[in-house]
């Protein structure tokens, strides 16, 4: 079994239950890991034979954008995505962190992770 991370990815996004989420926004850390094998893409240096780490950024990028209450969802709508770009997916983990969210105290983020 073979891992391709992409790990950090940094977006403003509007999730959250409360309204003035979705009109002030936060800062997001997204994490993807993605189980595969890519022995053929490693032995013949192609990288159809493999998880395009472009593809995933991008599979990030458009599903963040979608306003949700709930990062939950969210995480949830990219591990399905990545599932139909990908056949060779054996296994997907996405942790998606809210940065300083709207509790009191001095929290630096909330995070959710999901694993199929």
């Amino acid at each position: 079994m073979h891992i391709v991370s992409i790990e950090g990815i940094k977006l403003f996004a509007y999730h959250g239950c409360l309204e003035e989420e979705a009109l002030i926004g936060r800062h997001y850390t997204v994490d993807v890991h993605v189980e595969t094998d890519f022995t053929d893409a490693a032995n013949n240096d192609d990288l159809t034979k493999t998880i395009d780490y472009v593809t995933i950024n991008s599979i990030v990028q458009e599903e963040m954008a979608i306003r949700s209450k709930l990062i939950e969802a969210v995480a949830g709508r990219i591990i399905k995505r990545i599932r139909q770009e990908f056949n060779s997916v054996y296994g997907t983990t996405v942790c998606i962190k809210k940065m300083s969210p709207p509790v009191s105290g001095d929290v630096e983020w909330v995070s959710v992770t999901i694993s199929e």
